[in-house]
């Protein structure tokens, strides 16, 4: 691997483009390594954690490539019975060169990073560009199954921002953070992917999505437009006889999934000007303003209500809905008693009172389907940690001023806040997902002493959406500030979602967005796909995959109609019906059970 740096770099040929992106990281990925698995192919990503020769200074590549490994695990399902590699997708190897450098939207107190792959096999005649912000909160990395596992393979340049977000953790305990390389470093020793204010060294572990003080969420609209900007001025850098590259000579091409969904939904609403020739999202976290339901809102409400509903006899065979001896999860019946105390539910048995949750949830536009999926959400515990993270970010809180009294912190002995294992803390940012528990960081607060400890903090959580003080107005205002905006008329656009999605469920989402563009005249594409949901890697757990068909293929096939399109002189479909899917069954996933052709 190689490396050198470019400093203040300005291009003439469009205002845009005149950033400086500081310091600009180029590496070579040839050999035993590549852009796509950093040469651990298929069988390596679906393989135990890449090691670490030192796990206590773990070199640049090595982290490299766990990065990669652990991105591709968390979007696609690689197990044995999954059919990646085999019915759809692939892994091969794609030699290149990467970009990377951290840009900053203007105003904010913190930097997104922002990556360009481009491949050896760049199409300088069609010139390509695919570009993605991560999923969830992830890193860098974060949507590598989705951009680049069909971008690379076609020839195309791919470019990537973590969109505010990341594992670039700072830990207050050593005063040390993230480096452009993904090294650990102290404050003041090289530039940090997040460097918050100084507090005490037991002010526990700060998260840049969660507390960078930016609400980076409003952004990623833009997160997404930079890192397609530090992408052209890079193609330029790599191919200075055939520059500018630009939104008229390259077709640029928005993909994202999740989080990273929304993110290219939220730039299509601030593109006027062309800029990209086509968008593909999946399973977007898209809001639109009085339209749907924001993520907060249901996010909380599930918090409270699913676990007590999911104790009802009609989710009695549903995958994760149960423990041992086919009985509910223990604290699922203990939140009906918390629920029937407070007058919110009635009846002297636990099944009355969960049939009352799931009703009172079908009300509040809850399926079956989308109740039975979040049973995975509900039983790991994310309802709450998704809440708890957001309300920091939307209230552009610090470490040590979380609302609700929660806060993060290494899990020290007994499970309580303690320091980091430095082995551990040397890993963060390749394997952690943006917003802990995980990875030895915990999640404390927020509970108290009784037989019902969460709920204390998950009622709180709730009120900052459901009051109207100066905080739940606050809150609301950063909601409001994520909001799509319309795309122009003729982009093309193709929406597509899991039918059963539990974690952002189409009816809140996709669905009023994509009734929203038709009603102002727009034609996207929408498939909402029978079978899936939102985590295809879930699908390797046991008792889940079965029920399920992923949804990663679907998006594949979406951009190989946008390439048929602007490359090889294909009619734009004015629509395209939904693929009839099955479940996979015990077996391995068939061709056939995608429905697609």
């Amino acid at each position: 691997m190689l490396s050198a740096c470019a400093s203040n770099m300005t291009r003439k040929d469009s205002a845009m483009r005149e950033v400086d992106y500081g310091d600009v990281q180029v590496t070579e990925h040839r050999g035993h390594d590549d852009l796509l698995s950093a040469g651990l192919g298929l069988a390596g990503l679906a393989g135990l954690p890449s090691p670490f020769t030192r796990p206590l200074d773990p070199d640049v590549q090595e982290l490299r490539r766990r990065a990669i490994q652990t991105s591709w695990k968390g979007i696609a399902d690689l197990g044995p019975l999954g059919g990646y590699g085999t019915v759809y997708g692939g892994v091969p190897d794609v030699p290149g060169r990467e970009y990377q450098a951290f840009a900053r939207i203007p105003g904010a107190r913190s930097p997104h990073r922002v990556l360009l792959q481009l491949p050896d096999n760049f199409d300088r005649q069609k010139r390509c560009l695919v570009v993605t912000a991560s999923s969830g909160s992830r890193g860098i990395y974060g949507a590598i199954a989705l951009a680049g596992a069909w971008g690379l393979p076609h020839g195309c340049a791919v470019a990537y921002t973590d969109k505010g977000t990341g594992a670039g953790y700072f830990d207050y305990a050593d005063d040390s953070g993230v480096a452009l390389d993904g090294r650990r470093a102290k404050r003041g020793e090289a530039e940090l992917e997040f460097q918050p204010p100084p507090a005490s060294p037991a002010a526990g572990i700060a998260i840049k999505h969660v507390h960078s003080g930016d609400n980076p969420e409003a952004d990623w609209g833009g997160h997404v437009i930079q890192a397609a900007q530090f992408a052209l001025a890079m193609l330029d850098r790599a191919f200075p006889a055939e520059a500018p590259f630009t939104p008229q000579n390259t077709k640029i091409i928005g993909a994202g999934i999740s989080n990273g969904g929304g993110a290219v939904l939220q730039a299509a609403g601030l593109d006027q000007e062309h800029f990209f020739a086509g968008v593909v999202a999946l399973e977007p976290n898209v809001h639109v303003k009085d339209r749907g339901r924001a993520l907060y809102d249901y996010a909380t409400e599930a918090a409270i209500w699913l676990p007590c509903a999911l104790s009802a006899d009609y989710f009695a065979a549903t995958p994760l809905a149960r423990g041992p001896r086919n009985v509910p999860l223990p604290a699922w019946p203990i939140r009906c008693a918390s629920l029937r105390a407070q007058g919110k539910l009635g009846g002297n048995t636990v099944a009355v009172q969960a049939e009352q949750a799931r009703q009172y949830l079908h009300a509040r536009g809850w399926t079956d389907e989308t109740m039975s999926t979040a049973a995975s959400t509900t039983a790991f515990d994310l309802w709450r940690v998704i809440a708890a993270g957001y309300a920091s970010a939307y209230l552009r809180r610090g470490a040590t001023d979380m609302p609700c009294g929660f806060h993060y912190a290494a899990i020290g002995v007994g499970g309580l806040p303690g320091v980091a294992d430095p082995v551990t803390r040397a890993t963060w940012w390749a394997d952690g997902s943006g917003i802990p528990p995980g990875n030895g960081i915990g999640l404390f607060g927020g509970v108290n002493v009784s037989a019902d400890p969460t709920l204390i903090g998950s009622e709180c959580l709730r009120a900052l959406w459901t009051g109207d003080d100066h905080e739940s107005q606050a809150l609301h205002a950063s909601v409001a500030a994520t909001g799509a905006r319309l795309p122009r008329k003729d982009l093309p656009l193709w929406v597509l979602h899991g039918a059963g999605d539990g974690l952002l469920p189409t009816a809140f989402s996709s669905e009023p967005y994509v009734a929203w563009l038709r009603g102002e005249g727009r034609r996207p594409i929408y498939w909402k796909v029978p079978h899936a949901q939102h985590f295809d890697a879930f699908l390797a757990l046991p008792g889940f995959g079965e029920h399920h068909v992923p949804l990663l293929p679907y998006g594949y096939a979406a951009l190989d109609r946008l390439w048929a399109y602007l490359y090889e002189g294909a009619a734009w479909p004015v629509d395209a019906p939904t693929p009839a899917t099955t479940p996979r069954g015990a077996g391995s996933l068939e061709r056939t059970t995608l429905g697609l052709p």
